[in-house]
């Protein structure tokens, strides 16, 4: 499990130096909506203070369901603040952390070892009925 988190961790890391991550509950709507082949991978991040949020609840559904339609791989952290440290999101709209995609680059060129890990974390999640596994992020 540990090893998934560094996973992850590295793959949005580079995402984000390669300008493909996209943050936002609504950014993410309107990227899998335009062009879902562009998405690699889906990351839901949910802490305490939000668990009551009902229209963040149905946009997850929404999202879930779009992912599990498209074929994209996603996982959740319980962790915001963490993943919006990692992707680089500000401190004051955290709310922006509540889904991050990974985008494939355009060239469609590269194969990032980290992100294919996650997509078989994923694949063997889904084959155990766990179809949004929870990732822990790493502190560091």
């Amino acid at each position: 499990m540990q090893s998934t988190g560094k996973s992850l961790k590295a793959a949005l890391q580079l995402a984000r130096s390669e300008e493909r991550l996209t943050a936002g509950v609504y950014e993410s709507a309107k990227i899998m909506t335009e062009d879902p082949d562009s998405v690699s991978f889906c990351v839901l991040a949910m802490d305490e203070e939000f668990q009551c949020d009902i229209a963040l609840q149905i946009h997850f559904t929404l999202i879930q369901s779009f992912c599990f339609d498209n074929d994209i791989s996603i996982a959740r952290v319980s962790d915001m603040q963490r993943l919006a440290q990692i992707v680089g999101a500000k401190a004051a709209p955290l709310e922006d952390a509540h889904c991050v995609l990974i985008t494939n680059p355009a060239d469609g060129s590269w194969e990032d070892p980290a992100l294919q890990k996650l997509h078989l974390f994923c694949e063997e999640s889904r084959s155990l009925n766990d179809w949004v596994p929870e990732i822990l992020l790493p502190e560091r």
